[in-house]
Order: C-alpha cells, then structure tokens, then sequence
C-alpha cells in the first residue's frame, strides 16, 4: 500500500538561500513536510494559498496516481536510474517573471536542454502513472485548453508538457494585476541573489500526503 496518495518528480532548488526564501514565502517547506513562519508581506497568505500546499518547485513530471502493480519501492528505483544517466544542466540564471496571472522564477537564456530534460521525465515514468479518470480530464477541459493541449492531456495526463511545458518556479496563485505587482515587488525585495549560471543538478522524487502537502521522498543527483 502507498503511503502517498500521488507521486510527483520536482526540481527542489539546491542552493539553500533560494530553497529557504521559496519555503518562508509559501509558508511550507517541501524538502522537510513542515510548515514554516510565512514573510511578513501584506496579503501573503492569499496570494500563496494554491502553490503553498505543493511546496517550492519546478515541474518535471506532474503529479500522478500510481498505476495497478507499480509501488513506490519500484519508482524510487526507477528514477535513480534516470538520474544516474543524465548530467546536470546548466542553464544563464532565473528571473521573476508573470506568467498568465501569476508570479514566478524562471530561467534565462535558452532552455532546449531542459525541455527536453523535462519531456524525458514525463515519458520515462508514464508506466507509473494510472490514466486519469473521466472526473480529472473534465476537470482540465474546463479550464479552457487548445487542440494541442487536449491531445497532451489525452496521451500524458496533463496538458502542459512537450512544446507546452515552461519550466518555472510558481510564487503565487492566480492574482489579478493589482495583486500581481504588489507580489512581484514584495518578492523582488526578499528574494536572496539569485544564482547565476542556474544548474539543475538533481531531481527529486515527491509524494502528496493525506492532508494534501507535497513532500519531499528523495533527491536524486543528476550523474550522467
């Protein structure tokens, strides 16, 4: 029986400034499954209500139900594999940025290798993933999707992978533009240096618990 109720593989930051400032800003430390004394920024809570339960992260591979026969003993085992084989990407640095209408870090410079990186891990862990149910694809449809991110959503269970996925480091929920500058600039005054170049040298293996907080399992060095 999994103790998880889905699994997830996430870029967990390895530098400690910027790890430390993610969990203080969203007020949950995702690498210890502890909540932490949040900034004393105006609004805060509000605006990190819907990251804040996911922790500090960049997507690799979304969060997913494991299929029947697969356990977690088997995807531990299976992303240190995958990590054993790929080397670490070196990408210029981060930069906050809006995305739509929310708030996040992401990288500058090209980022080729780490899409790519990205898609890998989408592919390479699919035999653990079960389908998604009738409730979750509508639950995604609903959110108004293209022709492309239907036909992502249908093969990988979400439709934000492949030529739609943007890596990024979310720091709030949706806002509107008020909102949104008053976050940015809040940010932008905690924010420690952010590193320069940027390196993705590990992966991490998160779980989604009863109470529905993201954890860290393991952190995985990229070896390759």
């Amino acid at each position: 029986m999994s103790s998880f109720q889905r699994y997830a593989i996430y870029y967990l930051p390895d530098d400690k400034g910027l790890a430390d400032f993610g969990a203080a800003w969203l007020g949950w430390d995702v690498r210890t499954g502890k909540a932490v004394p949040q900034l004393a920024v105006n609004d805060i809570e509000v605006f990190t209500s819907t990251p804040r339960r996911y922790g500090f992260h960049g997507t690799l591979k979304p969060p997913f139900v494991l299929s029947d026969g697969k356990d977690e003993t088997s995807l531990r085992n299976a992303v240190a594999g995958f990590a054993a084989l790929r080397p670490p990407i070196a990408l210029e640095g981060l930069s906050p940025a809006v995305i739509g209408h929310f708030l996040a870090l992401v990288p500058d410079g090209p980022v080729e290798r780490l899409a790519q990186f990205a898609f890998d891990c989408v592919r390479a862990f699919d035999d653990f993933r079960r389908p998604a149910d009738t409730a979750e694809l509508e639950r995604r449809r609903a959110a108004g999707l293209t022709q492309r991110q239907h036909a992502l959503l249908r093969q990988w269970g979400y439709p934000y992978v492949a030529d739609e996925f943007r890596f990024h480091l979310t720091l709030t929920g949706q806002l509107d533009e008020e909102q949104l500058a008053i976050a940015k600039s809040a940010a932008l005054q905690h924010l420690p240096a952010l590193p320069r170049p940027f390196h993705i040298a590990s992966v991490a293996l998160v779980g989604e618990r009863s109470d529905g907080r993201f954890q860290e399992i393991h952190r995985y060095a990229l070896t390759g």
